[in-house]
């Protein structure tokens, strides 16, 4: 989560209650349906504010004024990015949710190319879609109140902040690690007893240590944790024998646009194609024509 730059919500005073507002851009609707899923909690909410916009629902009023907007998605288009912006104006706390919204999400992938020829390659008419070189967090073109990580976020996550946010108070940053939520839970560590190569040391819990409890290394769904060492922990999967890709791949799922994952992508697929370079250098066929190339100069 962000440290909220503003006052928190101030308690209902009898004369309006709190508007809430949530937002769709580029996603899988799995965040809302997280919310969506509260059940008899979220008809609770809707006893403390006003449910003004969340089509998931069925209510519809995109141009609502709110006091906090919920935002899923990552900015990816055009019409997103002004839209983001109208949902700035309306809003008095924006508070984007999901990996998506936080990081880019999975589709922030696409960064890692040119977006045009990723876009052409998929698509038989590339000139009819309408997207940004770049698939972005919604921080990245708005300012925003609060951060809520996951993939997706998890239904409490969710509730406790709104739940705080009404009460008048600063919802709790959130900044413990995956492997602090494993000791707390008796789980034995996966990197330590299997060398699978877990982003729990670097990634701020918030999902119970879902995959470690079930043998499974973190995938960093929650994003980084304050004060990552993520350059040492992608050394260290290096260690294991992941080759410079692979350690890459890691940290390439729904947080590859975090900033700290991002710089260990970009490092380790540069050290990749270091190594593919070196080894075509020192190849026999290439060693043969280099001397080929040599001799003929000479002569």
């Amino acid at each position: 989560m962000t440290t909220p730059p503003k006052a928190p919500l101030p308690p209902a005073d009898g004369r309006r209650r709190p508007r809430l507002a949530v937002h769709k851009l580029s996603s899988c609707d799995g965040c809302q349906l997280a919310l969506l899923n509260a059940g008899e909690s979220l008809l609770a909410l809707a006893e403390r504010c006003d449910i003004v916009h969340f089509a998931e629902a069925g209510v519809v009023d995109a141009e609502a004024e709110a006091d906090i907007a919920l935002v899923e998605g990552s900015v990816s288009t055009p019409e997103e990015q002004a839209r983001i912006q109208a949902i700035r104006s309306r809003s008095r706390w924006v508070v984007p949710m999901g990996a998506c919204a936080t990081a880019g999400g999975p589709q922030a992938l696409r960064n890692l190319a040119d977006a045009r020829v990723w876009i052409g390659s998929v698509y038989p008419e590339p000139q009819h879609i309408q997207a940004l070189p770049t698939a972005d967090a919604v921080a990245a073109h708005v300012d925003v109140e609060l951060s809520l990580p996951g993939c997706p976020v998890s239904t409490q996550q969710v509730l406790d902040a709104l739940a705080t946010l009404l009460a008048g108070a600063s919802p709790f940053a959130e900044q413990d690690k995956v492997c602090m939520e494993c000791k707390r839970r008796g789980q034995v560590c996966v990197l330590v007893t299997r060398d699978a190569p877990c982003l729990g040391p670097v990634t701020v819990t918030g999902c119970g240590a879902l995959c470690p409890g079930l043998g499974r290394a973190c995938y960093g769904c929650y994003g980084p944790a304050e004060s990552p060492e993520v350059a040492t922990l992608a050394q260290r999967f290096a260690d294991l024998g992941l080759a410079p890709e692979a350690v890459a791949r890691r940290f390439m799922f729904q947080q590859s646009g975090a900033e700290p994952f991002q710089q260990a992508v970009q490092d380790w697929r540069r050290r990749a194609q270091e190594g593919a370079a070196a080894t075509s250098a020192n190849a026999p066929g290439h060693a043969d024509s280099a001397a080929d190339s040599a001799e003929q100069g000479h002569d």
